[in-house]
Parts: structure tokens; C-alpha cells; sequence
């Protein structure tokens, strides 16, 4: 099977349905530097700040964290209400919003020392977030992405994820990269490159063999997501679920 039929069955909500998809571009990578993280933390979403990670972790307790880069070290957490499951995670002029899975509910951090500030809420599953700076993108499962206001939360609009006109399965953790969102694809090595303005996917990055020692790890929970970008630096980490390590990668090809 070729790479691209691999990738449209592993993306595509129905890969069946019609004729296989144009061949978009598909990135690989190479390590930077490989940097520790904490194998507890069940990644959901993953930002950069001022030097640290912004981190929403899901599982019970699920937490929100400020974590150093260097050794992974948990400066400061805070832990949601034990029946909630945290999401995606980002921050905008000084506040961070999360997600949770199921409950609706939405919840404001300060970035400076993680003190709630708010909360809110929102229709359909929590899944991943970002932002463009003026609108919350948020993910909830399904081949939608979702804008909405950071002050009133509103709905103010929404595309449909598409490879070559097919609907994409399984939108999960978001990162807004030089005007693309990168997504990963929930349960597969792949990060997808977003049109914002069409949802149109522009390219795949096939981040296969990333951590290549899973033994002792669930394949089906333990997997990819968490994408940040340091716009200063020019730095792209991504790591995954009770990973023990966080890895800066820089993108090769296409091919």
C-alpha cells in the first residue's frame, strides 16, 4: 500500500466512500533535541510562553501546568474538579483557556500563576484548542474546526476538514503555525496542516518512529499529541501521551 493510500485510510472519516484523494505534500522531520517530560501526564494540549510550556493534561485528576523546558519540571499545576476531564489548552494576551471532554465547560487561567479566572461554556465535545490570535479554534472529534469569540465564547464560524473533499476523522490537538493550524490526527503518527480559511488539509507530517521505545505503553492511549510553537525561536516541539520525553523537530521535504 502506498504512503498516501496508508495515510487517507488512517485520516479519512470514510476512506471508502469516494475516489482516493490528490497527493498532498507530506513532511518528515529531524530531531533537534530531545528534552524530558513527565510519563504521568496524559497530554491533551501543549503551548509555549515566555520561555516555559503552558501543558492541559486529561485523565483524573485532570491538571493545567507551567513546565520548564529544560528538565520538565512542573513549576505550578492546578487541578481541575476531579469529575472533569481536561482538553486542549491555549493562551492568548496573557490568559489560558481549556477544554474539557464532555461536560461543556470551558475554564480562564491566569498565565502568570495558573489563578482561575472564568469559565465558560460551549456546545459538543471539547477535543483541542488554539488561536489566531483574535478567535479560539477549537476541536471537538469530528472533521469541524470551530471559531469562537475569547470574550463572549460566541460561535463566529466554522470550516469543514477536508483531504482532497473527503472529511478528515479525528481533529484533536491544535497549533497555529505562521497562519496554518497543525492538527493531530487522534490515534495515528500524523500532524495534518490546516487552511483556516477553506479547511483544506495542505500537507501531512508523518512523524512515524518519533518515540520508537513504547514497550510497556498502551497503544491505543499512550500516542501522539501535543504540538507547540515558539514563534521567537522558530522552535516546534511536539510529544504524546505519558511520553517521557518532549522533542524540538525540525520539518524535512516535502516528498
Amino acid at each position: 500500500m502506498s504512503g498516501l493510500a496508508v495515510l487517507a485510510s488512517l485520516l479519512l472519516a470514510d476512506p471508502t466512500a469516494t475516489p482516493a484523494p490528490a497527493p498532498v505534500p507530506v513532511y518528515g522531520y529531524e530531531v533537534v533535541r530531545e528534552w524530558p517530560h513527565d510519563p504521568g501526564a496524559f497530554t491533551q494540549g501543549l503551548a509555549w510562553r515566555n520561555g516555559q510550556l503552558l501543558e492541559s493534561t486529561g485523565r483524573y485528576p485532570s491538571t493545567v501546568r507551567r513546565v520548564r523546558l529544560e528538565d520538565g519540571g512542573v513549576l505550578q499545576r492546578r487541578e481541575l474538579d476531579p469529575t472533569l476531564f481536561g482538553e486542549g489548552l491555549t493562551e492568548i494576551a496573557g490568559q489560558v483557556f481549556t477544554l474539557t471532554w464532555r461536560s461543556g465547560r470551558g475554564f480562564v487561567w491566569d498565565a502568570d500563576d495558573l489563578e482561575p479566572l472564568g469559565e465558560f461554556t460551549y456546545a459538543g465535545e471539547g477535543w483541542g484548542l488554539t488561536d489566531d490570535g483574535l478567535r479560539l479554534i477549537l476541536s471537538d472529534g469530528t472533521p469541524v474546526l470551530r471559531f469562537l469569540d475569547p470574550q463572549t465564547f460566541a460561535e463566529t464560524g466554522r470550516v469543514d476538514v477536508t483531504l482532497g473533499g473527503r472529511p478528515v476523522a479525528k481533529i484533536n490537538e491544535l497549533e497555529w503555525i505562521d497562519g496554518e493550524v497543525f492538527a493531530n490526527v487522534w490515534q495515528t503518527d500524523f500532524l495534518v496542516r490546516i487552511d483556516p480559511t477553506s479547511g483544506e488539509v495542505r500537507g501531512v507530517v508523518d512523524l512515524s518512529g518519533l518515540l520508537p521505545d513504547r514497550r510497556g505503553m498502551n497503544p491505543a492511549d499512550d500516542v501522539l499529541n501535543g504540538v507547540a510553537w515558539d514563534p521567537d525561536g522558530r522552535r516546534l516541539f511536539v510529544t504524546g501521551k505519558n511520553w517521557p520525553s518532549l522533542f524540538e523537530i525540525r520539518l524535512t521535504g516535502p516528498h
